[in-house]
């Protein structure tokens, strides 16, 4: 069978109890019956406004109840999602619309102002939908005039597994691709990891219902990173897909640890997503800041992704939650897992560049050749077995990212590493952030991890500039700790401690935010820019 979201959905919304919490944010609380009703009510509104099956409903809010309302409402009608990053400005913003071709937009209030900015020059939405508690604008819809109104029973209609789901990504260089899921490969991927007692994941709705249950899987998930990401949508997805609840905590103010553990303790969360140290070392802050204030006994893991979550940082965390496990992945918007690190009070912490790989992954050199065991060699990671179809009208990055080695294809994202003797791999970076000096090749995020490890730094970023002598100049930037002495010499010789002299930053410069994006991610553009910046003011 072909897996459909909007199916199991469906499903567990007639079997919950249905007084249970599925969408908690502060102090409001979506129920299980609420959720049905005013998802179903809001799928049979849009058919009724002419919005047909694979129509693209463009999500243009924070992480608030509506958002995931209004996804579950598309799963089960059949619509395409399109994820809008709400830090884009508006030539950024008409970009994505035109690109997905976009026929419903869902903004939130705050950002009227652009959504005004470029509707004139978005001829293909048919409709425009205000969340918010104020009077939508005169063009749109409002939210409530879908959710609150209808029989609230589920839609009549016969779904395709192959329905997509666009994940639009920005990656380091270009503008941002739509990465094309289907509900079956996506919900295939998410499955893979579960083992029934046949020793294989669910095989029908029925089956993955049963699972849920026999296992006591209700989780109670707590997405810190914005759900316009994969990491924060695909960990909200697979809590509700089972029956569990998502809280999410408010987002205006920028993320706030304090807030996070509050609703831990509040609210018995017992999944945690983050995006590395980003999330990680505020979230230790908090607990180290407040010994014992927050009661955090139902977490039972916290998974990371899409930015390195360090051994040192790991190592405090086990210590105020010692029964976690932590799990740190190397995932992408274009696969599922690479690889992993387990950490729990038992094993330790893993070191923070170091990923035992699946079956399905390989390492290959530039020349297609799979790098051997402790040969020393550096080489892309790459993946078979389940992948999306590729990026939404881009024929030539799919070649790039999507091919075939030896008859089988895999999902090739530029991350680069070296296979350990065991078969470890150790992450370098992406191919897009190493710089070239001097002929040697030097990876942002294994420098980035070296300055992070310095006492005085918060976070670091590490950018190549044109440099006469090398080509590229290796710069570190780096958020310094408050109250601490700035000492750029006594930094550099700290790095090279550790690394290779290449590989030492020529100049480190402090600055208040890294301004990374809202997924965690670094700014690398950014960061340059002010890196020649402040080389031209220091000369």
């Amino acid at each position: 069978m072909k897996w459909h979201m909007g199916d199991i959905l469906d499903r567990v919304g007639e079997i919950e109890p249905r007084s249970r919490p599925a969408l908690i944010h502060g102090d409001r609380i979506v129920s299980w019956a609420d959720l049905t009703r005013r998802s179903n009510n809001i799928a049979r509104n849009l058919h009724d406004r002419g919005v047909a099956p694979g129509v693209k409903i463009a999500f243009y809010m924070r992480n608030r109840p509506e958002y995931l309302e209004l996804l579950v409402a598309a799963l089960k009608g059949r619509f395409t999602h399109v994820n809008i990053n709400y830090r884009y400005r508006a030539q950024e913003l008409a970009y994505i619309l035109d690109n997905s071709d976009a026929g419903v937009v869902a903004y939130a209030t705050e950002f009227r102002p652009l959504v005004e900015a470029v509707r004139e020059s978005c001829p293909n939405v048919a409709l425009w939908i205000e969340v918010g508690e104020q009077p939508a604008a005169g063009y749109a819809v409002a939210y409530e005039t879908l959710a609150a109104n209808g029989p609230g029973t589920p839609l009549d209609i016969a779904r395709d597994g192959d329905d997509p789901i666009l994940v639009y990504t920005g990656g380091t260089t270009g503008m941002p691709k739509g990465v094309i899921w289907t509900h079956d490969l996506m919900l295939r991927a998410q499955l893979a990891g579960l083992i029934d007692a046949n020793g294989g994941p669910p095989r029908d709705v029925d089956e993955f219902l049963a699972y849920a249950r026999e296992r006591g899987v209700k989780i109670v998930q707590l997405p810190t990173p914005p759900l316009m990401h994969l990491t924060g949508m695909g960990t909200a997805l697979i809590a509700l897909l089972g029956g569990g609840a998502v809280v999410t905590t408010p987002s205006e103010g920028g993320f706030r640890a304090e807030d996070v553990w509050a609703a831990v303790a509040r609210h018995g969360v017992t999944n945690m997503a983050i995006v590395g140290d980003t999330f990680a070392k505020p979230l230790l802050q908090a607990l180290e800041d407040a010994p014992g204030r927050y009661d955090a006994d139902s977490l039972s893991m916290i998974i990371s992704s899409g930015v390195m979550w360090s051994t040192p940082v790991k190592e405090a965390m086990l210590r105020h939650l010692p029964g976690t496990t932590f799990v740190d992945a190397l995932a992408s918007s274009e696969a599922p897992a690479f690889a992993s690190t387990v950490s729990s009070r038992d094993t330790g912490a893993g070191a923070t560049l170091d990923f035992r790989v699946g079956p399905e992954c390989k390492v290959f050199d530039e020349n297609d050749q799979e790098v051997e065991p402790g040969s020393g060699r550096v080489g892309f990671i790459a993946r078979s077995g389940i992948m999306p179809l590729g990026y939404y009208k881009d024929e030539k990055k799919t070649a790039e990212t999507f091919r075939a080695i030896d008859g089988v294809r895999y999902v090739i994202t530029g991350d680069m590493c070296r296979v350990e003797a065991d078969g470890r791999v150790t992450l370098l970076g992406r191919n897009s952030a190493c710089i070239n000096t001097g002929g040697e090749k030097v990876f942002a995020e294994e420098v980035e991890e070296a300055l992070k490890e310095y006492a005085g730094v918060e976070d670091a970023t590490v950018v190549g500039v044109p440099d006469e002598r090398w080509g590229q100049a290796v710069i570190g930037v780096v958020a310094w700790r408050e109250g601490a002495a700035f000492d750029e010499q006594a930094l550099r010789e700290f790095v090279r401690s550790r690394l290779a002299d290449y590989k030492t930053p020529k100049r480190v410069f402090p600055k208040a935010s890294l301004e990374r994006f809202p997924n965690g991610k670094a700014n690398y553009d950014r960061m340059r820019a002010f890196a020649l910046e402040s080389m031209s003011v220091v000369g």
